[in-house]
């Protein structure tokens, strides 16, 4: 019994043992197999970080050789910047080096001219001082003759010989001079014709040729319906605000604005845009906008005119000339845009006055002004160069500018020596080939005349010639005008024009009052 209860624990023991054993050296195995795997993960995982370490180290050359190759190109286009601000440096030293030279040789061919003169001098002296030892010689020889005739005396003699020589000098002295007035005066006209060629030459002939019709563009004919209005009221709001005929016909997304004044045809161009931006186009709106963009033109004037002194050099002039110069753009003689003309008769004088030695600010400032008369603020009845030389002295002007402007017509006396530049450079500024049109003018100043004639009327407020001077519109206040009157009115201008005027084909004169009456709810 004892040995059958011990044989299961000696059996269990052994079993154990065994177990521990095959346990043991299964987990050997385990761990050998778990090992290499091991070995082979960490062989693995450093093939995979030689890899990425290669392309990461292939990435980064390529990013410098990248880099390289910009900062190369950035260099080099800083080495070609360089190189061609050094070429336009060195191109403005060489223009500057042919212009000195120019300068130079100019100076060297005065300075021969001027021994030219010299040397003719010393030998027309030579010559005097040869005629007077001739007389001398002369003289001595009569004196001589005298002295033999008998029952003369030493004062007689002397006498006699006092008035030969006195007419012998007299004469010799007329042929002198006479050839001296003749040497002056084909110098003088050779070296006049020099500077006004140089002048001419060295001026840019920039004409503008200024017409009586501005086209507006449209996106589509759809906004023709909204610019007429309806039964048209838009387009006569647009006429009677701005005094511009709008012409509307089969032309394609254009309409035609029409009217001898650039100023106002600028006026309803700029208002006609605003109005088709905004897309609210009646009666109230169309006053408002061009109101508003009549005072814009008034700033653009002012503008303007800064601008143009600015550029010409000339400082310290009066604001209301500034203003003036300004109004010059929208204005135009005998078809020549007037500002163009003053800036160009103002560069010519400039160059006149300063070949001639003269003071060349002085003379520019004349030519620009020149022509202010042009454009004056209220119609009067004197010529336009004696209105603006009253203008540029009421402003305070140099009184050589004064003459200047006053006198480039002839219309009074030219006290200074810049006044004939002034007529000059004014004459060869409208002599350029192009650069004016006869009928344009005529044509312009017949429409000015027309509505100069309604405004002569009591009650008129406003007349606008339009249809190319076929129309004449007059707007007319109601509290001074009625109805009755305003027939009377239409019918008394039309016999007026009829009589004192010279027109081709009919005017037709059209008289309108309106009366407002405006409250404001608060």
């Amino acid at each position: 019994m004892e040995m059958t209860q011990i044989l299961p624990i000696i059996v269990g023991v052994v079993a154990l043992v065994a177990g521990l054993i095959a346990g043991k050296f299964i987990f050997a195995k385990n761990t050998a197999l778990r090992v290499q795997e091991a070995e082979q993960h960490a062989e693995k995982i450093l093939s995979e970080a030689k890899l990425a370490a290669e392309t990461l180290k292939k990435e980064k050359l390529l990013e410098a050789k990248e880099k390289n190759v910009q900062l190369k190109a950035e260099h080099d286009k800083e080495i070609l910047e360089k190189n061609r601000k050094i070429g336009d440096a060195e191109n403005r030293i060489r223009q500057k080096e042919q212009s000195l030279n120019q300068k130079t040789d100019n100076l060297d061919k005065q300075i021969k001219e001027n021994e030219t003169i010299k040397e003719n001098l010393n030998r027309q002296i030579e010559v005097i001082n040869q005629k007077r030892n001739e007389l001398e010689k002369h003289q001595e020889e009569h004196i001589r003759r005298l002295e033999k005739i008998a029952g003369l005396s030493a004062e007689e003699a002397k006498a006699q010989l006092v008035e030969s020589l006195k007419q012998e000098a007299h004469s010799q002295a007329l042929s002198l001079q006479q050839e001296i007035i003749e040497d002056a005066r084909l110098k003088a006209n050779k070296d006049a014709r020099k500077i006004i060629i140089q002048t001419i030459q060295r001026t840019a002939a920039e004409q503008t040729i200024e017409n009586t019709v501005t086209v507006f563009n449209l996106e589509s004919d759809e906004i023709k319906g909204q610019i007429i209005g309806r039964e048209g009221r838009n387009i006569r709001a647009i006429e009677a605000a701005t005094g511009v005929d709008l012409i509307v016909d089969d032309t394609p997304e254009a309409i035609v604005l029409s009217s001898f004044d650039p100023l106002r045809r600028e006026i309803a161009r700029l208002s006609l845009q605003r109005l088709v931006a905004d897309g609210r186009i009646h009666p109230a709106r169309i006053e408002e906008v061009v109101e508003k963009t009549r005072k814009q033109i008034e700033e653009q004037v002012m503008e303007i005119g800064e601008r143009t002194v600015i550029e010409l050099g000339i400082h310290g002039l009066h604001k209301e000339l500034v203003r003036v110069v300004g109004k010059m753009r929208f204005r135009s003689s005998y078809g020549q845009n007037l500002l163009m003309h003053s800036r160009e008769v103002a560069n010519l004088c400039g160059i006149m006055a300063a070949e001639l030695g003269l003071n060349p600010k002085l003379a520019k400032r004349a030519g620009l002004l020149h022509d202010i008369g042009k454009v004056p603020d209220e119609e009067t009845e004197l010529s336009h160069a004696l209105l603006g030389g009253k203008l540029a002295e009421k402003y305070g002007e140099n009184p050589a500018v004064v003459n200047a402007i006053a006198a480039h017509h002839d219309e009074t006396e030219m006290q200074y020596v810049i006044s004939p530049i002034v007529q000059a450079c004014d004459a060869i500024s409208g002599a350029r080939p192009g650069a004016r049109r006869e009928i344009m003018q005529q044509y312009i100043q017949r429409i000015k005349d027309l509505e100069n004639l309604a405004l002569t009327y009591n009650g008129v407020e406003k007349a606008y010639a339009i249809q190319a001077g076929r129309e004449l519109r007059v707007i007319v206040e109601a509290d001074k005008v009625t109805d009755s009157d305003s027939e009377k009115l239409s019918f008394d201008m039309a016999q007026k024009i009829q009589t004192d005027m010279t027109y081709p084909g009919q005017i037709k004169v059209t008289v309108i009052r309106e009366k407002r009456t405006v409250n404001v709810a608060r």
